[in-house]
Parts: structure tokens; sequence; C-alpha cells
């Protein structure tokens, strides 16, 4: 099982960092109550961070089981969004860049 998360890569590295684990955070806590989240949990714990632009942000916002997050200090601009923990993926996540 992987969650992932999807950072506009437009976005500064200081924002970048605190988005992920902003996200990280708000996803367990939507779905702490899901079976997944708490295989997930109590498993691998993987996640995947990937670079997106923004025609892949806004697409990505049509797969089920997300929590979209937003920067206050940036005039609460979308920045981030990280999907519940699953073991199968959309055929679009393979083609997401690695943030590296």
């Amino acid at each position: 099982m992987k969650m992932y998360i999807l950072i506009k890569e437009q976005l500064p590295i200081g924002f970048a960092t605190l988005a992920a684990a902003h996200a990280s955070l708000a996803a367990y806590l939507k779905f702490e109550n899901d079976n997944d989240m708490k295989q997930w949990v109590n498993g691998t714990f993987y996640k995947v961070i990937c670079k997106v632009n923004e025609t892949e942000f806004e697409k990505a916002k049509q797969f089920d089981h997300h929590v979209i997050l937003t920067e206050s200090s940036l005039n609460n601009e979308e920045v981030a969004i990280a999907f519940k923990p699953r073991n199968e993926w959309p055929k679009a996540f393979k083609f997401y860049k690695l943030y590296k």
C-alpha cells in the first residue's frame, strides 16, 4: 500500500516541504477510520511524493479519496493533494514525476 502526495511544481521548496508534511497528516486524519488507512499505518507506511503541473493537479482532483491542501501565506492557493493509501492506483499516477 502507498499514499500518494502530489505537490504543485512551481511551489518553492520550503512550502513544498511543509505541504508534504501537512498533506500526510491531513490524509491520515480524514481517513483514520478507514480499513485501508489502518492497514497502511500498521504496515509499510510507504509514501510517494510527486511534482505535478497545474493541469495534472486539476485532473488529479477527479480521483476518489483525497484531501486538498492550501497555503494561507499564498492567499489560500491549493498546493497539494494527498490520497488515501491503496494497493491499486489509476494509470495516471505512473506518469507523475517523483519529487527529488
